[in-house]
């Protein structure tokens, strides 16, 4: 069975992954996008609902939905249940991953969208890493826009949490400026040139 090219992208919050894997879409290239998947697991994973009631209440959920805000006031200043989250949701992410890749051997490249790709090391097992790179201030704009249940302090404190775009530069295999400066799809286009001809650079 053949098996594809497993290529990441990640960058900061607010960076843009999300768009760049929808050219990448567009261009017909399969697109696993963990932390989207992360949340389809919570609020269908009978054992990961389960396990999540279990750890942080009942109230962890509302109405069948992953009660989000209540999560978000109650997980995300304590670094031990954030640790422990991660320890339910992660495995399970990558289990999914794993299955997803195998029906999908057709393909000569697939893409992992990831935020944390760099610093749990998951780069590790892939092909190659696109970084997607933003200014602070561009993202954090982005990210009060998108979420509305955070505040500036709570972007803030993930910002801190996350590495720093010289490091993520240095680590990535390319890097996507998504400044609104640079047109986007131009530089999209040329990496999926690249990863189409079962190349990693270039």
């Amino acid at each position: 069975m053949n098996k594809p090219q497993q290529i990441g992208v990640t960058g900061g919050i607010g960076s843009g992954k999300s768009t760049v894997c929808q050219i990448f879409g567009t261009l017909g290239v399969p697109t696993y996008e963990a932390d989207s998947r992360a949340k389809w697991l919570m609020s269908h994973d009978e054992d990961l609902i389960r396990a999540i009631k279990d750890q942080f209440g009942e109230e962890s959920y509302a109405d069948g939905e992953l009660n989000r805000p209540f999560l978000s006031k109650t997980v995300f200043y304590d670094p031990e249940k954030v640790a422990f989250m991660n320890q339910l949701v992660h495995p399970r992410v990558g289990e999914d991953y794993k299955a997803w890749v195998q029906t999908h051997t057709e393909q000569p490249y697939v893409i992992r969208e990831a935020a944390i790709m760099l610093e749990k090391g998951y780069h590790e097992y892939l092909d190659a890493v696109v970084n997607v790179a933003a200014p602070v201030e561009v993202r954090m704009t982005r990210v009060l826009l998108r979420d509305l249940h955070r505040d500036r302090e709570q972007v803030e404190a993930i910002m801190e949490k996350q590495l720093s775009e010289e490091i993520r530069r240095e680590q990535a295999t390319h890097t996507v400026d998504n400044d609104g400066k640079r047109l986007l799809i131009p530089q999209v286009t040329r990496l999926h040139g690249i990863f189409a001809k079962g190349k990693t650079a270039g």
